[in-house]
């Protein structure tokens, strides 16, 4: 799975979500990435396929909507234990002290580096394979409405919650407000 048009490893097995931003829109850079070899592309505007004769477009009404649901199907076919850790800091040291303690157990699965955001854990969990026994992935968030998103993709069976401080605390109106999201 594929969103950043600077990170193109593996063109030929790459799907490309072409995720609108606040500076830059994925839309743009199809070009570039069918040059590059990329063939697999969702978009949620139309866009001009003449010059991308053997391209495969899927045009959904949101691409991050598509890129979780995505990950939530794929998440759906695993009957693991999963972790999912949140907090307003601490979930990747956390999620890092619990992989080295229960990796000679368990062929685990988790979240590259820090990547707990809406985008950030359809990629973690897009990592799960046959082989794993056991999966952490961490969920942030920063505004009300992000962790029921988060929680269809990760659907944990244990949950660890670090601890509630000020990170992020502008997408809110309070500390309990915060909570509540974090708890769901």
């Amino acid at each position: 799975l594929l969103f950043d048009s600077r990170s193109v490893a593996a063109p030929a097995v790459s799907l490309f979500f072409a995720l609108p931003g606040k500076n830059r829109d994925g839309h743009r850079f199809i070009p570039e990435l069918y040059a590059q070899g990329i063939r697999q592309f969702v978009v949620s505007q139309s866009i001009d396929t003449e010059n991308l004769p053997e391209a495969n477009v899927l045009k959904v009404e949101n691409t991050l909507d598509a890129l979780q649901h995505l990950a939530a199907y794929h998440r759906s076919r695993f009957q693991i234990p999963v972790i999912g850790i949140t907090g307003s800091n601490g979930k990747t040291v956390v999620k890092e002290w619990l992989a080295q303690l229960l990796s000679p157990d368990f062929d685990l699965v988790r979240s590259p580096k820090s990547y707990n955001s809406q985008i950030g854990v359809p990629l973690s969990v897009w990592q799960m394979q046959q082989r794993n026994t056991l999966a952490i992935f961490e969920a942030g968030i920063s505004q009300p409405g992000e962790m029921a998103r988060l929680e269809k993709i990760i659907r944990p069976s244990i949950g660890v919650f670090t601890n509630l401080g000020p990170a992020h605390q502008e997408g809110f109106s309070s500390d309990a407000e915060k909570l509540a999201e974090k708890m769901r």
